[in-house]
């Protein structure tokens, strides 16, 4: 397997019959595109959809942003003739929508390791996002999280009037404690399952970009390390929100000297920052510097 996923801070949905739009979205600086083939495409569009984002990828990938599709459902019967058209050296991932189960995922992994073979692609290189869009597909949230090496990027779907609204039963407000639980349900089992970036749904409301904030920096304080958005004007408050700070940078490296400092005197717990300081917050603070130096934040 062939697999080094980046980090994805923002993820921008952009509609996959949409030719000048998936040519300007890098303009907007998210991380992450979405070509979409399902809810932002009529089905009627598809056949040509699938060219156009060919197309696209082909002429465009590799550079900026990382490339993924959304599939346009779950059903290997439909997707299989998505992957097809559109597995190329472009891909970066796909999207898997409305996730069932387990079987989804490996069918789609299956598919992409014949075509990447075909094509002379690394195999393994193409990632897999799953979208959970339903109750069934939360329940079964660790089972789906570690049944593929793709899996990069995954967690809790969140909606003011989609799927997994009329799955769950739930009523949408801004404060989001409606969904507190699933989410963060979700996020251990992404966890323990080893996804390398969990990756929480977006924020609903275009205008409100106080309330995107609000919202992004709890799903932070979660332990979420992105979100997905629906326009352009949410991904610069998302990724300010979810890179580290330069206090956050500085305090990982202080910690790391402090303990340096404290092991040589034969000390293994030292008081820093008004708490007390051992060896597993060194471990913690060099994986948020490895974070930032993937993000390009640090040399």
């Amino acid at each position: 397997m062939s697999f080094n996923p980046k980090p994805i801070r923002s993820m921008l949905f952009v509609p996959g019959n949409r030719e000048d739009w998936m040519r300007e979205a890098p303009k907007y600086d998210s991380d992450g595109l979405i070509f979409d083939m399902e809810g932002a495409m009529p089905p009627a569009e598809l056949p040509k959809g699938r060219e156009l984002v060919r197309r696209v990828l082909e002429e465009t990938g590799g550079l900026g942003p990382q490339r993924i599709v959304r599939l346009s459902g779950p059903e290997p019967e439909k997707n299989g003739l998505d992957l097809d058209a559109i597995t190329c050296a472009g891909l970066d991932g796909v999207s898997i929508p409305q996730t069932r189960g387990p079987d989804d995922i490996k069918a789609v992994d299956k598919k992409l390791s014949e075509l990447e073979r075909e094509q002379g692609l690394p195999e393994g290189r193409i990632a897999i996002l799953p979208l959970l869009e339903s109750a069934n597909a939360i329940r079964q949230a660790y089972e789906i999280a570690s049944c593929s090496q793709r899996i990069a990027y995954m967690g809790s779907g969140v909606s003011r009037r989609g799927d997994i609204v009329r799955s769950i039963g739930y009523r949408w407000t801004p404060q989001g404690l409606e969904s507190l639980q699933f989410r963060s349900k979700v996020l251990i089992d992404v966890r323990a399952a080893g996804v390398p970036y969990p990756m929480s749904g977006q924020w609903s409301q275009i205008g409100n970009l106080e309330g995107l904030r609000d919202f992004a920096n709890q799903t932070r304080d979660l332990g979420y390390m992105g979100m997905t958005c629906i326009h352009p004007s949410h991904v610069p408050i998302i990724n300010e929100v979810f890179t580290p700070t330069p206090e956050e940078i500085e305090s990982w490296r202080n910690t790391i000297e402090t303990m340096k400092d404290a092991w040589a005197k034969g000390i293994g717990a030292v008081r820093f920052e008004d708490g007390l300081v051992d060896e597993a917050h060194i471990h913690t603070a060099r994986q948020g510097l490895e974070f930032a130096r993937k993000l390009g934040v640090i040399d």
